[in-house]
């Protein structure tokens, strides 16, 4: 199944992302401890993609399927999904979105901007 949600930059980034991931997530059969990395993947992508948004709204496409799920974050600046990976690099525990996903990386997209592309999988 996959969703394309599309929110205003500001303070309801992170609880919109969050409650749709989480959603989308328990009715892929989610194991809990995967769904609490996925909600840290909405965390980081809350926290950073407004900034690297091109129109002022952070658009996140979620795929499931009952091996895992896809986050694309698209329609980010040119060097937008760059940018959150760097701003993910914290000090003492590394990149978020590389201790937590299974795969990670970036795309560009038709309109010369990026995505930034995050895949969970379910296997224990």
């Amino acid at each position: 199944m996959q969703t394309t949600v599309q929110i205003r930059s500001g303070p309801l980034v992170g609880a919109v992302l969050s409650r749709v991931v989480g959603m989308l997530a328990a009715r892929a059969q989610c194991p809990i401890d995967r769904l609490d990395d996925a909600l840290l993947v909405t965390d980081a992508v809350a926290a950073h993609a407004p900034a690297r948004s091109r129109d002022g709204h952070v658009q996140v496409a979620v795929d499931t399927r009952e091996t895992g799920l896809e986050l694309r974050v698209m329609r980010l600046q040119p060097d937008g999904a760059r940018a959150m990976m760097h701003d993910a690099d914290l000090p003492g525990v590394g990149n978020i979105f590389e201790q937590i996903a299974d795969d990670v990386y970036t795309e560009t997209d038709d309109d010369d901007g990026e995505q930034l592309v995050v895949r969970i999988g379910f296997a224990a």
